[in-house]
């Protein structure tokens, strides 16, 4: 088959870019090529409580990677669910819509990303956002990607922004707007009560003629003509074909799966792609390195109450009449996000942002909810925005069906576990103050006691990623860059990335809304190419004529 673009990757930044393509090119064929199912009619993806189960375990919607030993976790393996099938990761998600700090996308053009300032990025960020709060400076109303307020929040997520008010923090009822910094609640990316994927955003439901939904194909490499990238290798049914792309190929596969991809593909360190047999087309060192990922600590605290904090397996076992409402109106504790709650707090006074975010969950999440707990409780998590840390996605295998070694060296920076550490602190200011204290309860793996060395042992034993990994196909300006602002893929031609992959700089926030702009803004690099491209073929033909 042929088709004049392929986008590899149907999450948060392939769907959007899609989408979007297939609306401002209409005479342009468009593949979305994605390696796992459709997401239209599965209900756990649907239901926002769903996020409890999709997340802990590998399945048809997650592929549940695992990182390499960290030496700076105590050698553990850290776990890192990616969603697998149209939406992404948008699909298993806590649904958070945050975007970062406005200075993080400054930051990015200081580095040389002409066109990923503030300025130019937050249209793309209001073109996509359909806020129920209605428009502003701030605010998309008309957006695909549906935004708005936890419509049944639990009672305990209110206590968590009073405490945080109690121990001295600014509350703040949009961090998407003015300012960033401040406590409470999070909007989230759902639709009456229900999970609003990219998918369901952006694919689902809308009729575009030229736009070709493939699911189950996992695309094996990039195929090229000399430097030219023409198509992609599929494996699909038992079967590998190749489908064809006249103009362009566009990863969008994520910040895992995109390097390994190109370095499947013969880009990459060439030490590396030797060493497995693969033919070095371009050899480029970055690609995946500079992995960033925001490094989080969870406080358990298991607590008896006579007011049900509802998110546990106790409170599940009497979910019937829970999900009767949730079918009849979309609402109660199912419509639960879990982290409903949280904030953006600096760890020291003369900071220009926020450098940690909290996220409290009326649920023991213990373990990415892995190990599971009968009573009833509650937990608060505190993530490092800009970690210093960085660490590699290196292949495995030359074949792309096998995942990708993914080593975070998480805390390999001795500055992250000191400001987590110093995170770690502020939380348990909140947690003591009355609006949460009163409660009591028991912790599980920490105590009030606990000195600043038992504390940082219980970090290093504890602490993995809240799942926002990025930059292993950094952007710049410099020759060492994979892609040039562009988002074109540096020493080939028709070949460009479109995800977090991209992120020269970690974002201060949940990176689900800037994937989403990204691939908006793809959309428009894309599209003003193909109309160019066009114009060409019409001059090229009306001189062959003339002549």
């Amino acid at each position: 088959m042929q088709y004049d673009y392929i986008i590899v990757g149907g999450g948060s930044g392939g769907a959007s870019l899609a989408a979007r393509l297939a609306e401002r090119c209409p005479d342009a064929t468009v593949a979305l090529v994605e390696a796992g199912p459709h997401t239209a009619r599965s209900a756990l993806v649907e239901m926002p409580a769903g996020v409890a189960a999709l997340v802990p375990w590998r399945s048809r919607h997650n592929y549940g990677y695992e990182t390499t030993p960290q030496p700076g976790l105590a050698g553990r393996r850290g776990y890192q669910p990616r969603g697998r099938g149209f939406g992404g990761s948008s699909a298993i998600n806590a649904m958070i819509y945050t975007r970062g700090h406005p200075l993080d996308y400054d930051d990015w053009a200081r580095l040389g990303c002409d066109g990923w300032g503030w300025g130019d990025v937050l249209p793309y960020f209001l073109r996509a956002e359909g806020n129920a709060r209605g428009a502003s400076a701030w605010h998309g109303a008309d957006g695909p990607l549906s935004v708005g307020d936890v419509r049944s929040p639990n009672p305990f997520s209110a206590r968590f922004v009073d405490a945080a008010v109690e121990a001295g923090f600014t509350l703040n009822d949009d961090f998407n707007g003015p300012r960033q910094e401040g406590v409470g609640f999070y909007q989230v990316t759902q639709r009456d009560g229900r999970r609003c994927s990219v998918a369901r955003a952006y694919l689902y439901g809308r009729e575009r003629p030229n736009l070709h939904l493939i699911a189950d194909a996992t695309v094996l490499r990039v195929t090229f003509d000399g430097r030219r990238a023409n198509g992609v290798q599929v494996a699909r049914g038992g079967q590998i074909d190749t489908l064809g792309a006249r103009a362009e190929v566009v990863l969008a596969a994520g910040a895992f799966n995109s390097p390994q991809l190109l370095m499947c593909s013969g880009i990459g360190p060439a030490a590396q792609l030797h060493a497995l047999g693969v033919a070095v087309l371009r050899e480029a060192p970055d690609v995946g390195r500079h992995l960033a990922d925001h490094i989080d600590f969870t406080f358990n605290r298991k607590v008896r109450s006579s007011e049900p904090i509802g998110y546990s397996l106790r409170g599940f076992a009497k979910a019937a009449p829970a999900l009767a409402r949730y079918l009849r109106d979309g609402r109660g504790m199912l419509t639960s996000n879990v982290a409903e709650a949280g904030g953006f707090v600096k760890s020291r006074a003369d900071l220009d942002r926020a450098d940690l975010q909290l996220h409290f969950c009326c649920a023991l999440v213990d373990d990415h909810s892995r190990r599971l707990h009968w009573g009833h409780g509650y937990s608060l998590h505190v993530c490092v925005l800009r970690p210093a840390s960085r660490g590699t996605v290196t292949l495995a295998s030359a074949d792309a069906r096998t995942a990708p070694l993914i080593d975070p060296r998480f805390l390999s920076d001795p500055r992250d576990l000191d400001l987590l550490a110093e995170g770690a602190r502020i939380a348990r200011r909140i947690l003591d103050a009355p609006p949460l204290a009163r409660f009591g309860g028991r912790e599980l793996y920490t105590h009030p006691a606990q000195t600043d060395a038992e504390l940082r042992d219980t970090i290093v034993r504890r602490a993995d990623t809240i799942y926002h990994p990025m930059g292993t196909c950094r952007m710049g300006a410099d020759d060492a860059a994979v892609v040039d602002p562009q988002l074109r893929v540096r020493g080939v031609a028709g070949l460009r990335i479109a995800d977090a992959s991209v992120m020269p700089l970690p974002v201060g926030g949940n990176t689900n809304a800037p994937t989403v702009m990204i691939g908006e803004r793809a959309a428009d690099l894309v599209a003003n190419a193909w109309r160019a491209r066009r114009e060409a073929e019409v001059a090229g033909a009306a001189m062959g004529a003339a002549g």
